[in-house]
């Protein structure tokens, strides 16, 4: 028993190293495990006393929960089933597939990284380069919403940096959980989107299973409560026009909408607008007929021939930011209200009805997220061209006092005096009820505007 035994070298390296790794698997990660849930407990509870729309269960649920609840849900299994009866490969196989799909696009929170580190760097970077502004929201309407609604913002798409302005603007409000593009699929970008709650979709795919299993988070995440962030248009306006809405992910969040249930599906719009989109070349360029793409190399050559050049700016001190970036975020539109209403219940629709009225609800969700609203500069600049416009057509304009920024600022002042129109913050916007009243007097110059419409043709 006392004798001893010679062992190589590399064999004493190597049991040494087992033995490190057993004492920090069994001693020393439970125990940073622990401190690290005990954080991000912390974080919550503190969050969910001043967040307006509080951080829900089912975002603090383990992911691997979440990736088998999402692969073994009864509609899914029933889509598997038929897959491979139709493909004739076997079951295993099959579900191999939903495993891998349910594992990309289930995201991973953590509260404590998206508040405390995602969001002030979100800060720092939009106020860095932009001057960022709030330029209208309808407290009233937002705190007329339950707090255990299904909330989803719906935003139109002019930049990348739509993701950081949206997600720092509403972080005194919420959690946003947004639906993310292929694009971000690489590391170790891809594992910091999941820390932010995002989660990934494959925009392009017609794998009836694969949307089947996306349907089906969606549905999860709507019914548990989940405040969700989507761009309709489904990318980028490459003219800078808002595009016509991708139904899908809209599809999914109302078809199984019960409006006499537990939560209430409410949408609001937001409308994003910068002095300088980042990306306008490329995206012009990209809405070419003509284009050519050059791959991922040449993006990332251009990308950072832009960065260098900036920096370059900086340290000559001659650099500026790109102007102002404005967000909107506009009135809430009920799901429960609109079926009060019209009696529409999407979840009686067949399919053909169904697209029809997503739709039709889509499209009066763009025409929302669409609303224009304009400062008084912005306003009297647009005035001014009309008037000279006018002018130059024939039309006979009387100026009180001779000065037309009088004229201007008396004609803004009675229709917010009549609340035809509303000013918040130095940006104006028109009440949607009032319209009809607008389009009263605007018909008394219809004549003249069509003539500038010929004059143009």
């Amino acid at each position: 028993m006392a004798e001893l035994v010679n062992l190589p070298l590399w064999i004493v390296i190597v049991l040494l190293a087992l033995a490190v790794l057993a004492i920090v698997d069994h001693l020393l990660l439970p125990g940073v495990r622990w401190f690290v849930r005990r954080r991000v407990n912390r974080v919550v509870e503190e969050l969910n006393t001043r967040l307006r729309l509080k951080i829900k269960p089912f975002k603090l649920t383990k992911r691997q929960v979440l990736v088998d609840r999402l692969a073994f849900d009864p509609e899914v299994l029933k889509a598997v089933e038929a897959t491979a009866l139709e493909e004739n490969i076997p079951r295993d196989v099959v579900m191999a597939r939903v495993h891998t799909w349910a594992k990309e696009i289930v995201p991973a929170f953590n509260a404590y990284f998206y508040f405390r580190i995602g969001c002030w760097v979100a800060q720092k970077l939009a106020c860095s380069l932009f001057r960022v502004r709030l330029g209208y929201i309808d407290d009233d309407g937002h705190a007329g919403v339950p707090a255990d609604s299904s909330v989803v913002f719906l935003m139109n798409h002019r930049s990348n940096m739509d993701y950081i302005l949206i997600a720092f603007l509403a972080a005194s409000r919420t959690a946003l959980s947004y639906a993310v593009g292929e694009w971000a699929r690489i590391w170790p970008l891809q594992s910091l989107i999941r820390t932010m709650g995002a989660y990934f979709i494959r925009r392009r795919s017609g794998d009836q299973l694969y949307r089947k299993v996306l349907e089906r988070y969606v549905h999860m995440a709507t019914q548990a409560g989940v405040v969700q962030a989507v761009y309709p248009e489904g990318g980028l306006s490459r003219h800078g026009y808002l595009m016509t809405p991708k139904l899908g992910l809209l599809s999914y969040m109302v078809r199984s909408f019960d409006p006499e249930g537990e939560r209430d599906l409410v949408f609001i719009p937001v409308g994003v607008n910068y002095d300088r989109v980042l990306e306008d070349r490329s995206l012009i360029l990209e809405g070419q007929p003509e284009h050519v793409s050059r791959g991922l190399f040449h993006t990332a050559l251009m990308l950072s021939r832009f960065a260098l050049r900036n920096v370059w700016l900086m340290f000559r001190g001659r650099w500026h930011r790109f102007g102002y970036a404005c967000v909107n975020f506009g009135s809430p539109i009920s799901m429960r209200e609109l079926h009060r209403h019209s009696g529409l219940d999407f979840r009686n629709l067949e399919k053909e009805e169904l697209f029809k009225e997503v739709e039709s609800l889509g499209a009066h969700l763009m025409e929302k997220i669409g609303e224009k609203t304009l400062s008084e500069l912005e306003i009297k600049t647009e005035a001014h061209e009309l008037m000279t416009e006018l002018e130059a057509a024939g039309a006979h304009i009387y100026i009180p006092r001779s000065d037309r920024d009088y004229a201007f600022t008396v004609g803004l002042r009675m229709l917010t005096l009549r609340h035809i129109v509303e000013e918040s913050d130095g940006i104006y916007r028109t009440r949607e009820e009032d319209l009809a009243i607008l389009e009263y007097y605007a018909a008394s110059i219809a004549h003249h505007l069509e003539k500038l419409r010929e004059v143009a043709r």
